[in-house]
């Protein structure tokens, strides 16, 4: 394969590869297995938190993505907001 080949086909599966990811995220399967280490469910129902509203959940959750390497696409940080903001805050109400 010619090395122009590859670098087409290298660049047109790094533009498919995040839609891809951002469909496959579950929410619920990545707070159990990356969050619980450091979190368990008291946290978010505890009466004296930090986080008052989504948009300080939001950056609560791109802070625990950057401090433990995760490296969440915006839409998986999506997802897990709206799974815990559904689940224990209940912002959107």
């Amino acid at each position: 394969m010619k090395p122009r080949n590859i670098l087409s086909l290298l660049l047109g599966s790094s533009l498919v590869l995040p839609a891809y990811a951002a469909d496959s995220f579950d929410a619920a399967s990545f707070l159990h297995e990356k969050c619980s280490s450091c979190h368990d469910q008291s946290l978010y129902a505890r009466p004296d938190r930090r986080v008052r509203n989504r948009a300080q959940l939001e950056r609560q959750v791109r802070f625990c993505d950057a401090n433990v390497g995760a490296r969440l696409f915006d839409e998986d940080i999506e997802a897990l907001v709206d799974y815990l903001d559904r689940h224990y805050y209940h912002f959107s109400e």
